[in-house]
This record gives C-alpha cells, sequence and structure tokens, in this order.
C-alpha cells in the first residue's frame, strides 16, 4: 500500500523527457519523499510538547533538565509520564496498590455526577486495551447509507441488557459497529446492524484506517477484490 517514488519518474535518466518535465518529476518525488517525513515530524513534536506541557508542571522545577542546562530537552514528560503508568501498573498489582485503588473506587462510586463518568471511562479503556477483547480489531463492511454502496466500520460488541431485549432477533442477531467518517476517523456513527447484513473482511484496523484517511485512495488488493465481489453480488440481486 505505499507509492514507489519511480512511478513519478519513470525514467530516473530523464531521457526522451523535456526540461519542464524532467523537472516536474524531480519535484514530486522530492515532495513524496519529504512530504511523509515532514507529516511525522510535525505530529511527533506536537505530541510530545502536549504531554510535556501536561506532566512538567506536577514535577518540581528542581528536576526539570533545563534547570541546569541553558536548553530545554524534548520528551522529558514522557518519560516521566512513561515511568509513572508503570509504577502505578506494578503498584496496583500487589494487595496494597489493590486495596487502596478498591477505596478510591469506593469513594468514586459515592458522588453522583463523578460516578457515571469513571465508570464509562473505566469500561471504555478497559474494552480498549483489553488483551482478550476483539471489540474494534475487526474490520467489516455494511451497505450504507443506501443500496449498492459500502462503507467500512469497525465491529465492536453485542447488545446486552434492555437494548438487547427491545432489538429484534435478540443479541445474537445483532453486533454493533463503528462507521468512522472521512477524513477524520474519531468521528462517527455508532449503531446496532443485523448479522446478516454485516460482511467481516480480513483487512486490518491499520489498513482500513489508512483507506479512511486517504479517501480511499489507498486500498490493498484483497480490498479491493472484496468490493468488486460485493458490487457483483449487488448487481445480480437487482
Amino acid at each position: 500500500m505505499t507509492a514507489d517514488v519511480r512511478t513519478l519518474h519513470p525514467d530516473p535518466n530523464g531521457a526522451g523527457l523535456s526540461r519542464s518535465a524532467r523537472l516536474r518529476g524531480y519535484f514530486l518525488t522530492g515532495l513524496v519523499v519529504a512530504g511523509p517525513l515532514a507529516i511525522t515530524v510535525w505530529l511527533s513534536w506536537w505530541f510530545i510538547n502536549m504531554i510535556d506541557g501536561w506532566v512538567k508542571p506536577f514535577v518540581p522545577r528542581t528536576f526539570w533538565p533545563e534547570t541546569y542546562l541553558p536548553f530545554p530537552i524534548p520528551g522529558f514528560g514522557v518519560i516521566i509520564l512513561l515511568f509513572a503508568l508503570t509504577m502505578l501498573g506494578f503498584l496496583t498489582a500487589n494487595l496494597v496498590g489493590r486495596t487502596m485503588l478498591d477505596l478510591g473506587e469506593n469513594l468514586l462510586n459515592r458522588m453522583p455526577v463523578v460516578r457515571g463518568i469513571y465508570k464509562s471511562a473505566k469500561q471504555i479503556f478497559e474494552t480498549i486495551f483489553s488483551q482478550s477483547g476483539t471489540s474494534f480489531r475487526r474490520v467489516g463492511l455494511i451497505e450504507y447509507p443506501g443500496p449498492g454502496l459500502w462503507s467500512i466500520v469497525f465491529i465492536s460488541s453485542p447488545p446486552t441488557g434492555d437494548i438487547a431485549a427491545k432489538l429484534p432477533g435478540g443479541p445474537d442477531d445483532q453486533i454493533g459497529v463503528f462507521l468512522p467518517c472521512a477524513p477524520n476517523p474519531t468521528t462517527g456513527f455508532f449503531f446496532y446492524v443485523a448479522r446478516s447484513q454485516l460482511r467481516e473482511i480480513q483487512t486490518s484496523v491499520d489498513d482500513a484506517f489508512k483507506i479512511v484517511l486517504s479517501l480511499g485512495l489507498l486500498k490493498d488488493e484483497s480490498q479491493q477484490e472484496k468490493l468488486r465481489d460485493l458490487a457483483a453480488q449487488s448487481k445480480m440481486v437487482t
């Protein structure tokens, strides 16, 4: 799914091409090489500075590297955050840390507003980072927003409780899916759909995100074959 810069300049020696065509090929090749690198560096720098801005105010200035150096060191906050999270997980794994965590959760459960926020956030994090869970680790296709139009969705979990009781067919016939919006996959629509209307595909979550982010410009061969098969089946039905 990666582009080959040689396709922008099919003749490396420039034989048979005009000067303007060669310059255009060189420019596009340089753009393809420098563009992804610049975006990666910018996003990494933005993320590091954001974490530093969050963490460093909680650390005494005595421990800041720039206190003793004439220049700041980016990433200090990231290192502190990784160390703090690792230590928190280590302490929580033993009996004393688990007891303190239970006391803190009992205290939060007595707060009317905070209780709902904490429980919801905890369930979301446990579901996403669970080693055994399958939510949002599988990709599928549904016929949406109309007949013959197929959208990529990320498969969640089946409905439970009163929601499952009110849906037709029960929880075994329904499945939750998240349909991301392009080109911003962090927004979208969550809904329950009949399992018979969902076509699970073998495309990885990373590749599916790339397809959504690129507005369909990036596709692997297996994805193209699946879309062609679905289009052919749709024509046969109609």
